[in-house]
């Protein structure tokens, strides 16, 4: 069984954070459950880019509003406390935050712990090639 305290985790190497958004990584890889799973905010006003092309990802929105992008469809979706976003076919995504935004997220296959995004706003498939992560600004 493994047991931990959010706030431990907020505390510890495990919490990454990176330009515009925080994220304590509360099971990684090395935990053995085959996916992970975060707690993570993202910064109101900010403009994230992403393209998971080695993990797939849900997110459940706890906190906080802003809008997804597809930008395979061109669609966008507001984002709202109690709506689930899953990136199941690698999507290219803008999530753009009105508020700060609280949510709680799936990886698999699951991170290492201190994959930041990269140029392509994707995470590594290994953690032998994750850049080290940076400090927020």
């Amino acid at each position: 069984m493994i047991v931990r305290r959010l706030k431990d985790v907020r505390a510890s190497d495990r919490n990454v954070r990176s330009k515009g958004w925080e994220s304590a990584r509360l099971l990684l890889k090395n935990d053995g459950m085959g996916f992970s799973f975060h707690v993570t905010r993202m910064y109101a006003g900010e403009e994230l880019k992403m393209h998971y092309q080695n993990h797939l990802e849900a997110v459940l929105i706890l906190k906080g509003t802003g809008t997804i992008e597809d930008l395979g469809s061109g669609e966008t979706h507001d984002l709202a406390p109690g709506v689930m976003y899953a990136l199941n076919a690698n999507d290219q995504h803008i999530v753009r935050p009105a508020t700060d935004i609280l949510t709680v997220c799936v990886f698999n296959p699951p991170v290492s712990g201190r994959e930041i995004h990269d140029e392509n706003g994707a995470y590594p498939a290994s953690l032998d090639e994750a850049p080290k992560a940076a400090a927020a600004s």
